[in-house]
């Protein structure tokens, strides 16, 4: 199933609730994800001011340094509001 992002919205700490175009709400917490990963991509994001700053764009949420991560990532991760 292809999915894509339609909302986000910063839920505290690394975490962000997520509407997607199937009409599921989840709340996804990504702090293990970005901190475990050792791409240089992820290193702005461990900044919370950085991390909270993110557009619904391309069918997912996207940083102004390109960052992002798969809709389906985001869907299997969270967990439903």
């Amino acid at each position: 199933m292809i999915l894509n992002v339609i909302s986000a919205e910063y839920a505290g700490d690394y975490k962000v609730k997520l509407l997607f175009d199937n009409g599921v709400k989840k709340l996804v917490d990504l702090k293990d994800t970005i901190f475990t990963d050792r791409r240089a991509i992820f290193e702005p994001l461990k900044q919370k001011d950085f991390f909270k700053n993110f557009d619904v764009k391309f069918n997912t949420i996207t940083w102004q340094n390109e960052a992002d991560f798969a809709p389906e990532f985001l869907y299997d991760l969270g967990s439903a509001v």
